[in-house]
């Protein structure tokens, strides 16, 4: 097995990794990838793999899980409680009690909310140019997700904020700082949703929040913690991953020329799966090894863990051909975009229908769009612009 040394804060790295997951997939299936000190998977085969492992998990084990510092202790208050970190029969509970508040109606159901929204936001586009972020990319995600919950849409540049500290305590160029932010943001954000979630209790609303509460399985309800913590999962995780891809999307759309007839709806769908596998919003997510595993030609050992490195796999030649290119009428497969098997992201439906809505009516209410040199934020593994100057 090769030894990769790549520091994830590289600045050339940040704005541009594909060179490196290109050279990093030519040697094998498995690489150690020093600076991270543990094997990583950059093709797409191993990374499909290993997603649908089940000897392969979210939860650390347990003889390895520690308290953590105690400045931390909001943070992983809210993580112990989060879908995105659970293993059956805690994962297989959850899961299936917020798939039971969470449908696939209701989220139809946002498609005229969503259209309304979009038009809304470009009515009040300003004349100079601007930064598309703040002013579309990361309100529809945002805004949705509140009227979703329940929660008030004045609150929304208070979730912006609180998400937005929560969620680098993911990135490489992490520091005390950083964590000092997230607990203060996880502490204000649980206290937020108790109070929320109790008036919900008792005052019912026609809302994902008061689904939640009503949603049992077998007896069990989710505790006043796990409604927390899900409802902080689902803020966090769908508006993070659905702003870096609406930037992103419009990034390359605009970069390649993209012909509008890829927006049209009978091609938005091919369109925005080549988006998300062509620059997608999260480029690495890991496992723990829960026994003596060899596969791929290495021998894992309980504990150890494994980086899937979704954006390399998304590039994979044996998989697409010419996948260094935009091609939006390239046929649908399936990339890892999202993520697989039993953690596939429960939110990509909302994020797939939000793209597929807020890309077209952006291109056709502003046709003469042009970018200024948008770069990438230092905010590794997440692959995000710092800002997306636009002029209409």
């Amino acid at each position: 097995m090769k030894t990769l040394h790549q520091s994830p804060t590289d600045p050339a790295f940040v704005q541009n990794p594909y060179p490196f997951y290109d050279a990093a997939r030519t040697g094998g299936p498995l690489q150690y990838w020093a600076d991270y000190n543990m094997v990583a998977a950059f093709s797409h085969e191993t990374v499909q793999t290993l997603l649908k492992d089940r000897r392969f998990g979210r939860e650390i084990p347990t003889e390895l899980a520690s308290p953590g510092p105690d400045h931390l202790a909001p943070f992983h208050k809210v993580e112990a409680t989060s879908m995105l970190d659970a293993e059956p029969p805690r994962h297989t509970r959850l899961r299936s009690l917020i798939l039971r508040a969470f449908t696939s109606r209701q989220i139809t159901a946002m498609v005229p909310d969503i259209t309304t929204l979009s038009h809304q936001l470009i009515d009040a586009f300003p004349d100079e140019p601007f930064d598309l972020i703040p002013a579309y990319c990361s309100q529809i995600p945002v805004i949705v997700i509140a009227r979703l919950l329940g929660v008030p849409e004045a609150m929304a540049p208070q979730l912006l904020s609180w998400s937005h500290d929560m969620v680098a305590m993911y990135q490489a160029s992490r520091t005390r700082a950083t964590e000092d932010a997230a607990a203060l943001a996880s502490s204000e954000f649980s206290a937020f949703l108790n109070d929320y979630i109790n008036s919900r209790r008792a005052t019912p609303k026609d809302d994902l929040i008061t689904r939640l509460i009503a949603a049992e399985e077998d007896g069990e309800k989710l505790s006043t913690d796990e409604l927390i913590g899900t409802c902080i999962l689902l803020l966090n995780a769908g508006h993070e991953a659905t702003v870096h891809s609406l930037a992103n999307g419009v990034k390359t759309l605009l970069e390649t020329g993209t012909d509008p007839t890829s927006l049209t709806q009978q091609n938005i769908a091919k369109t925005t799966e080549e988006i998300l596998r062509f620059d997608p919003p999260l480029h690495m997510f890991t496992r723990y090894a829960y026994e003596t595993i060899t596969i791929f030609g290495h021998t894992f050992q309980r504990g150890d863990q494994v980086a899937l490195m979704l954006g390399a796999a998304n590039r994979d030649p044996k998989t697409w051909d010419n996948p260094n290119t935009f091609d939006p009428a390239r046929p649908i497969q399936t990339n890892a975009s999202f993520g697989g098997g039993l953690h596939f992201c429960v939110g990509a439906p909302l994020a797939r229908q939000e793209l597929q809505i807020a890309l077209p009516i952006l291109f056709d209410r502003c046709p003469n769009l042009t970018q200024t040199a948008p770069s990438y934020a230092n905010t590794y593994h997440f692959h995000g612009l710092t800002n997306l100057m636009v002029s209409k």
